[in-house]
């Protein structure tokens, strides 16, 4: 694998473990957070009803961005173990605040611009986004490791 297969692999885990729990949160609270991870009806293009799997697809495709990212630094950084925790989180920190413009953006019925609880979920799931990038690239590290063994 190379370290954009890594990239794609990490994002594409990672994007789907947060769209996910924010599903879950969702169906369990009422609380439209995974409606607004996948709200793209500001933007003229796609003001139109998309389908939630292009929407959902947008998400990933932000989300290899992302693990692109991760892994690049990761790899021309030289990160330790310890530091990749710390990077990981870096790069999520800013995805939390997109909940303020996309919150008030929003043509669909989504969380208020200061609905606390709604901030708290969208917090605790990229918190889990950004926790889960060292763990996907350690474990796609190790499997390309463990290939050039054979």
């Amino acid at each position: 694998m190379t370290f954009k297969q890594i990239g794609f692999a990490v994002g594409i885990v990672s994007g789907t473990i947060l769209g996910l729990f924010l599903k879950w949160i969702q169906v369990l609270t009422g609380i439209k957070v995974y409606v607004l991870l996948l709200n793209v009806d500001f933007i003229p293009l796609f003001a139109s009803r998309l389908p939630e799997w292009l929407e959902f697809s947008f998400h990933l495709l932000i989300s290899c961005g992302i693990g692109l990212v991760f892994v690049f630094l990761m790899e021309k950084l030289n990160v330790s173990s310890r530091g990749a925790w710390i990077l990981s989180l870096l790069l999520t920190f800013p995805t939390v605040f997109l909940y303020f413009p996309l919150s008030y953006l929003a043509v669909k019925d989504v969380p208020g611009l200061f609905d606390g609880t709604a901030i708290i979920f969208w917090t605790i799931g990229h918190l889990l986004y950004g926790l889960s990038l060292p763990p996907l690239y350690h474990f796609s590290r190790r499997r390309i490791t463990n290939r050039k063994k054979l």
